[in-house]
């Protein structure tokens, strides 16, 4: 038994960190402050982007600190789980488990969970903002800076938020291959989760290849015609 107890600790993290992502934030605070489903306007999508464009400045913010925060918590859950419950499963030295695994785990439960919420039949946003607030523990504050710099510079040349978040996803793995060096487990679980946030972003690639993606700062005509109530 204590051979998958590994296995299980992994497992608990994946799940709770899932379940963490899949809190469709976009829709909470469209429905309860905007009387308006964000789904119904812009893209579509429930992540940031969308809300700026249908929700204005306000409702976007607040849905990207929610959805940053859920993937803080669910880095902190992780790091939590692996500070408190690692060492009983047996000598660190002798596990094949780390500490950076089970973040790394995290950070790949939250973003799936996010991408692929189970409220709202497995669609969700595309995990950016989650991501980001995950990589604070998952590959630490500097890993996070150059992850953000490299998605604001992106964005400030070319006014595409999507190619700065492409780009973002692209060099995950690669800092993880520096910062981790060593924990390959943790490499490869923030290589699949780079991988996944390219995959939800795959519509956004057709379009910026064609030419037809739409900048920053550019409303969309639903987004008009969605304000928030007021008081």
């Amino acid at each position: 038994m204590s051979a998958f107890l590994p296995v299980l600790l992994l497992l608990l993290v994946l799940t709770l960190a899932f379940l963490l992502g899949s809190i469709p934030w976009g829709i909470i605070v469209s429905r309860l402050f905007y009387r308006t489903d964000i789904r119904q306007h812009g893209s579509g999508n429930i992540g940031t982007t969308n809300a700026m464009r249908t929700l204005g400045k306000r409702g976007g913010s607040v849905v990207f600190l929610l959805d940053f925060g859920k993937g803080l918590l669910a880095g902190l859950l992780g790091w939590i789980i692996a500070l408190w419950l690692l060492p009983l499963v047996g000598p660190t030295q002798e596990l094949w488990l780390h500490q950076g695994d089970l973040v790394a785990a995290a950070f790949v439960g939250c973003v799936l969970g996010h991408i692929f919420t189970p409220w709202l039949l497995f669609r969700g946003g595309k995990g950016i903002a989650v991501a980001a607030g995950c990589l604070l523990f998952t590959v630490g504050w500097l890993g996070l800076v150059i992850e953000l710099l490299v998605f604001a510079a992106l964005v400030l040349l070319t006014r595409y938020v999507s190619l700065g978040s492409v780009m973002a996803a692209i060099i995950c793995p690669f800092l993880a291959l520096w910062l981790l060096w060593g924990d390959w487990l943790a490499v490869v679980l923030c290589a699949i989760t780079g991988a996944l946030i390219i995959w939800a972003h795959r519509g956004n690639i057709q379009r910026l290849l064609s030419g037809t993606e739409p900048r920053v700062g550019k409303k969309s005509s639903a987004g008009d015609s969605s304000s928030p109530e007021k008081g």
